[in-house]
C-alpha cells in the first residue's frame, strides 16, 4: 500500500494511526441504507474471534444517495448498539458503499521512479478520475505487472463529503474511525478469511443488500472487476407485502426461508419468482460487462451473501442463468465465536454480516 501523504489518505485500509500493531479489539461498523451492523472482534489477521454482535434498523431517510443524512439518528443508533452489545473497543473500521466509489485501473512504465511514484500516480489519476482531485479522497494499490511489462495500478476515489459523512457520524457516536474501506473489498476480505481460492479459479462474490447489489470478481487471488446493481432485498420485501398481504416483519421472515400463517413454500416462491428473475437478469447483465472487457477464464463459482442471499429460488435460478455453480457464502466458516456472543443470533444473520466480517478482518498493510 502506498505511503503517500496528502490526498492519498488511506481509503483502502491505511489507518489514521498504527492501531493494529497488536491484537486488540476492533469494532467493525457497516452503516447501510436500512440498518447498522456492529461486530467487535480481536485476534490476529486470519484468526479473528467474534466477541459481540448487533444489528439495529435505520429509518429510510437516515442514509440516502450514499450520504449520512440524519446524523443524530445514525449516531444514536450506533451508541445504542455499543451499549446493547457491551462492546468495549472504540476504534472503528467502516466502509463506504460501492456506488459512491470511483474505481479505475491505470498502467505505468515498469521502470517508474520509486521516489516519484506517488506523483506519477497523481498525474494519471487526474486524467482517469472524473472529479477534481481536491474534492476526493484517493488511494491506490499496485496490482502487479501486465503481459506488456507495465505496472497495473488500482485507483479508488470517493468524494470527500461522502467519506466525511461516515467518519463524522462515527465521531459523533463517541468512537474513533481508523480505517475506511469499500464494501467491494470487504467482501473480498470475508472470502479470503473463510475460503481457499485456487490460483486458476475465477470467483464471483455477489452481496445482495437492501437497496443494491455489490459484485466483486476475483481472478488470480485479486479483484479483477467490481460493479453494483440498483436492485436489492427491499424490492423482494415489497413484492411479498403486496402479493401476499404480509407485514414488513413477516416479509423479512419469508424472504429468509421462514413461514408466516398458513402460507406454503410454493406460494411464497411463486410470489417471489418475478422479482428473483429480474435480479438474476440484472446480475447477468452486470457480469456481461466483465466478460466483454476483462474475462479470460469463465467463472468457477459464485458466492451469494447479504440478507436476501437465502431467498427461495435465487441461488438455483442464478446458477442456471450463469451456467455456473452458485452457493450461499458462510462468512463465519473460520471465525471463532467468543464465549459471550449470541451464537444463535450470529448464525441466523450470518449472510447479512458478510461485509461486516470483511471489515473485521482488516489490518494495516493488507492488500485490497
Amino acid at each position: 500500500m502506498s505511503k503517500a501523504q496528502g490526498r492519498l489518505s488511506g481509503l483502502l485500509g491505511r489507518s489514521v494511526r498504527d492501531l493494529f500493531s497488536r491484537s486488540r479489539g476492533v469494532l467493525a461498523l457497516d452503516i447501510g441504507s436500512s440498518c447498522v451492523k456492529l461486530l467487535e472482534t480481536d485476534g490476529p489477521p486470519g484468526n479473528i474471534r467474534l466477541l459481540t454482535a448487533g444489528i439495529a434498523p435505520l429509518p429510510p431517510t437516515a442514509v440516502q444517495n450514499n450520504l449520512i443524512q440524519d446524523f443524530d439518528v445514525v449516531a444514536e443508533t450506533i451508541r445504542d448498539l455499543v451499549k446493547q452489545t457491551g462492546a468495549r473497543s472504540r476504534e472503528v473500521v467502516t466502509a463506504v458503499p460501492g456506488p459512491a466509489v470511483m474505481i479505475k485501473k491505470i498502467h505505468l512504465p515498469s521502470g517508474s521512479d520509486e521516489a516519484n511514484f506517488d506523483q506519477q500516480v497523481m498525474v494519471e489519476a487526474g486524467n482517469a478520475i472524473p472529479e477534481h482531485l481536491d474534492n476526493v479522497t484517493l488511494d491506490y494499490q499496485v496490482l502487479g505487472y501486465t503481459e506488456r511489462d507495465e505496472l497495473e495500478v488500482l485507483l479508488v476515489a470517493v468524494k470527500k463529503d461522502i467519506v466525511n459523512s461516515y467518519t463524522s457520524v462515527i465521531r459523533d457516536a463517541g468512537l474513533v474511525p481508523v480505517i475506511v474501506d469499500v464494501d467491494y473489498f470487504a467482501l473480498e476480505n470475508m472470502f479470503e478469511l473463510n475460503y481457499d481460492l485456487e490460483e486458476s479459479h475465477v470467483v464471483g462474490l455477489v452481496n445482495v443488500g437492501a437497496r443494491y447489489c455489490s459484485i466483486n470478481i476475483l481472478r488470480s487471488g485479486r479483484s479483477s472487476f467490481t460493479g453494483d446493481i440498483p436492485v436489492g432485498g427491499a424490492e423482494f420485501t415489497d413484492v411479498l407485502m403486496r402479493n401476499l398481504g404480509v407485514s414488513p416483519e413477516e416479509a423479512e421472515v419469508l424472504k429468509a426461508g421462514g413461514t408466516a400463517g398458513d402460507l406454503g413454500r410454493d406460494q411464497i416462491e411463486a410470489a417471489l419468482t418475478p422479482a428473483v428473475q429480474f435480479l438474476v437478469e440484472e446480475i447477468h447483465r452486470a457480469l456481461s460487462f466483465y466478460w466483454r472487457s476483462d474475462a479470460e477464464e469463465p467463472l468457477s463459482a459464485v458466492y451469494l451473501s447479504g440478507g436476501t442471499a437465502r431467498t427461495a429460488g435465487l441461488a438455483r435460478m442464478l446458477s442456471e442463468r450463469l451456467e455456473t455453480p452458485v452457493e450461499v457464502a458462510d462468512p463465519l466458516a473460520r471465525v471463532t465465536l467468543g464465549r459471550v456472543v449470541d451464537a444463535e443470533f450470529v448464525r441466523r444473520n450470518a449472510t447479512s454480516l458478510a461485509v461486516t466480517i470483511g471489515l473485521a478482518a482488516r489490518r494495516v498493510g493488507d492488500k485490497t
